[in-house]
């Protein structure tokens, strides 16, 4: 079939691969292509943050798990490493740590190893992905999904979905980071408090993050907060206190009650991931794909 992909973020790669893998003609169209997407901007941390329902999480991100464990395996090109490390006080119910490996818990501190993708290599990882398998990314703007000439259209526009669809359950939280120079440290640490407080080592740079603030649609960053969370992760993890800093940006995470993954008529929605793009993208493409069929 001849399908459109509306969204360039991983959401929408991952699901323009998995359909050109089925055997459809795939066209995806961004608003942005690869450092203008809320993607660009992601930890790449896999983790199911803000994303219900738990049932329907756990398998999309158990499926991505394994998934970008083989690339990091076998495709090192991707960008995606598995990296060992910590988080503090993780919730009592670990209900998503099913697909990991050598989980071990005590003393309110969680350690495992967990998938890390480098976003600003994965993201045109996954575009060559679909070129190669003679797929089409193209830059424009959709203001109404049933005047595109295609047998399926598939909605994976993230918070653009709010006016695209009319979709007033679906909101930003703010995430704001510091890109540090690599090397720095060779384990992640996640912690819980008033604001997320995180460092992911990545291939070529390290991620420090974070806030996490609901309804907020400002994507510049702010200095203060800067300083609070390179603080809040020296204090974590003192190795970082004299890498460089090479970026501040800013994120919206696409929020909303449940992440929306069905069928309208012809028209796959799949959207509404909140901080888990990533986490949740090879297991969401699979049910998308199994949609279409």
């Amino acid at each position: 079939m001849r399908i459109v992909v509306v969204g360039a973020g991983v959401i929408g790669l991952s699901c323009a691969v998995r359909l050109l893998e089925a055997g459809h003609e795939v066209n995806v169209i961004g608003r942005e292509r690869t450092s203008g997407t809320t993607s660009a901007v992601a930890g790449g941390f896999w983790f199911p943050y803000l994303a219900e329902p738990r049932d329907r999480v756990r398998v999309w991100a158990t499926e991505t798990f394994r998934e970008l464990a083989r690339l990091a395996e076998e495709e090192p090109e991707a960008g995606v490493r598995m990296v060992h490390g910590t988080q503090h006080n993780p919730e009592a119910d670990l209900w998503w740590a099913a697909p990991l490996t050598d989980l071990t818990v005590s003393d309110n501190r969680a350690e495992f190893t967990a998938p890390i993708a480098e976003m600003p290599v994965y993201l045109p990882w996954l575009e060559r992905r679909i070129t190669d398998a003679g797929g089409t990314i193209s830059t424009g703007t959709v203001d109404d999904l049933e005047s595109l000439d295609a047998d399926v259209v598939v909605n994976a526009t993230g918070l653009g979905a709010r006016e695209l669809v009319g979709d007033t359950s679906l909101y930003p939280v703010q995430g704001q980071i510091v890109v540090l120079e690599p090397g720095a440290t060779d384990e992640w640490l996640e912690a819980e408090g008033e604001a997320p407080s995180y460092v992911f080592p990545r291939g070529g740079d390290t991620v420090v993050g974070g806030t996490s603030v609901p309804h907020a649609w400002d994507q510049s960053p702010d200095p203060r907060t800067a300083e609070r969370i390179l603080a809040d992760a020296t204090t974590a993890v003192p190795e970082i206190a004299n890498a460089e800093v090479r970026a501040h940006l800013v994120g919206l995470r696409p929020a909303r009650p449940l992440v929306r993954l069905e069928r309208e008529g012809r028209v796959v929605h799949c959207y509404g991931h909140g901080g888990a793009g990533v986490t949740l993208s090879w297991g969401c493409a699979a049910e998308v794909a199994a949609l279409v069929k």
